[in-house]
């Protein structure tokens, strides 16, 4: 068994959740009706940089909100899956696409629909407020919850274990 430093060496590409996990469980609605979320600032940093670093990032969420797509798709994120009520189909297209092996993915996930994906990688990681079933699963639950800058956390964390996280005169 390893240890989980060591697994994040194994880490070749990333996969999030969006709701709760990229946003937190509190969403406004808009007078239409549809969901106002909140992105982390930190969030979008981590994942515009791994994405020109060239790691494979997908986002997979059961949302479908043109917001979403647009603000990730401007950070570089090029899969992004919406309306998916199943995540396994869409992670194994993603792979596939892409010539990865769920060994090789950090997969962040809140709750129930991530679960069997969660199975599924190598490396899966939650938010400090995921559901219960959730974190019996990971190698790492963060100490940040969902829409908090959890995302930065382990994205910082492949980063820097991989020696690509630079210093601050780099930025």
């Amino acid at each position: 068994m390893t240890n989980f430093k060591e697994d994040l060496m194994q880490v070749k590409a990333f996969a999030f959740d969006v709701d709760g996990v990229l946003s937190s469980d509190i969403i406004s609605m808009h007078p239409t009706g549809e969901p106002m979320r909140t992105s982390n600032i930190k969030d979008g940093f981590a994942l515009q940089k791994a994405a020109k670093l060239g790691y494979p990032i997908a986002i997979i969420t059961g949302g479908n909100s043109e917001a979403v797509r647009k603000r990730y798709s401007d950070l570089g994120v090029k899969d992004i899956y919406m309306a998916v009520s199943h995540k396994v189909d869409e992670f194994n297209d993603w792979i596939e696409k892409r010539g990865l092996k769920p060994e090789n993915v950090m997969y962040m996930g809140d709750d129930l629909p991530d679960y069997h994906v969660m199975k599924m990688v190598g490396v899966p990681v939650c938010p400090s407020d995921a559901v219960e079933e959730i974190k019996s699963l990971c190698k790492y639950i963060s100490d940040r919850k969902g829409g908090r800058g959890c995302a930065r956390d382990v994205i910082e964390q492949v980063l820097r274990a991989h020696g690509r996280w630079g210093s601050v005169y780099e930025w």
